[in-house]
């Protein structure tokens, strides 16, 4: 437990966080990854050249300050940081590298004026306090999917026992685990962590799956992205018979049970946690109104396979928007991005639903305001991302 004096300092240190939170965050990174690349594979490069990751990582730390004398108060928050450290298998042993190379940071960026044997001493004991918060929850999912029917810890090795081609830009893979046993199930939503080995260096990624896990297999549709070093070695070079090494789902983004009509919204690739969503809610008979907005028919996955269901299924009503038209492709509903009035028309009339909606950052901060403006209730307007944490406003 914190003191009441740590509390203050921290505390204290926000204006600090607020006006140069990014640079010191940057400052910490290329520290840490340069002197200890056992962590590397951690760290996804592409979204540290972007700064992605370090704007992430700094608004955590903000908020943390914030709120430091109520936690309760950081909302979700936690829970994301957790199950993403899950689905990468942070572990109790990397703590103490975060730990240092942020303290060495936090004295080397803001000078030892500000940075004083006191702050130093208040945010030691705060990060101390976090790590252990993270340490237990996280040591708590360990032990639980271990010990569940088909669960195990750490890496597990899968076979790739089929590849299909989507659309022009994404690909599905299936894995079975190579010792034919069981596996863990996955709630619609979660993701799965894999460890590759490419030309050498280890990295670590997550992917959603697009099926629900109920034949014995993991399924990940993956879209090939320009210069995705991972992504490109999946199409590329992963074919059928190769292994791969998986980590236990996870994440915290899942279908809640309800019986509100049901909304989900997907630009791009964001489709594909929407998948297992809609195969869980058409077996509960909920009413579900599925929206997909793609760049044309090229790139639009799994449309006759959603088009099949709504002909079974007549409790589900599917728009499609795309942005332009290809000429060739089925046509979609609207063409042009999707305006607020067009959602308007395309949503239940009863506003108090529940919403999901994944895609480019851009279009999530464009679907949470028009669902907002439209009355669905912030609460129920759920929402994930691909890649580090950022803000929709």
């Amino acid at each position: 437990m914190l003191s009441v004096q740590d509390r203050a300092i921290v505390k204290s240190t926000v204006p600090l966080l607020e006006s140069g939170g990014e640079a010191l965050i940057t400052h910490f990174y290329r520290m840490m990854l340069s002197e200890y690349p056992e962590v590397r594979p951690l760290f996804n490069q592409a979204h540290q050249s972007s700064g992605d990751q370090p704007r992430a990582l700094a608004n955590g730390v903000l908020m943390y300050a914030r709120h430091i004398d109520q936690l309760d108060q950081l909302g979700d928050l936690v829970a994301k940081i957790i199950n993403k450290h899950v689905a990468l298998q942070i572990l109790p042993e990397h703590y103490p590298i975060v730990g240092s190379c942020l303290l060495r940071a936090i004295c080397e960026v803001l000078g030892s004026e500000i940075a004083t044997p006191q702050v130093m001493s208040a945010w030691g004991a705060a990060y101390n306090q976090l790590a252990d918060i993270l340490i237990g929850a996280e040591t708590a999912i360990y032990d639980q999917k271990a010990e569940a029917p088909g669960g195990w810890r750490g890496e597990r090795d899968f076979k790739l026992v089929a590849r299909v081609e989507e659309s022009s830009e994404i690909t599905s893979f299936y894995f079975e685990p190579a010792d034919k046993g069981p596996i863990l199930a996955a709630e619609p939503g979660q993701y799965i962590g894999m460890k590759l080995i490419l030309e050498g260096e280890e990295i670590r990624r997550n992917y959603s799956l697009s099926a629900l896990a109920d034949a014995g297999q993991y399924r990940i549709s993956v879209k090939r992205e320009a210069g995705g070093r991972a992504s490109n070695f999946l199409h590329d070079q992963m074919h059928v018979g190769a292994s791969i090494m998986l980590f236990p789902p996870a994440g915290e983004f899942t279908l809640t049970a309800s019986d509100k009509p049901l909304v989900l919204i997907s630009g791009g690739v964001g489709i594909t946690p929407t998948l297992p969503m809609l195969e869980a809610a058409l077996a509960t008979k909920r009413p579900v109104h599925f929206i997909h907005c793609a760049r044309n028919g090229g790139v639009h996955a799994f449309r006759d396979w959603v088009d099949a269901l709504a002909e079974r299924h007549p409790q589900l009503k599917r728009f499609y928007c795309y942005a332009e038209d290809d000429g060739v492709s089925p046509a979609a509903h609207q063409v042009g991005l999707l305006s607020q009035d067009q959602l308007a028309a395309w949503l239940p009339e009863q506003r108090d639903l529940d919403a999901y909606f994944l895609g480019p950052k851009g279009f999530m901060g464009a679907i949470k305001r028009h669902l907002k403006a439209l009355g669905v209730p912030e609460k129920q307007s759920r929402y994930e991302f691909f890649g580090p944490a950022a803000a929709l406003e």
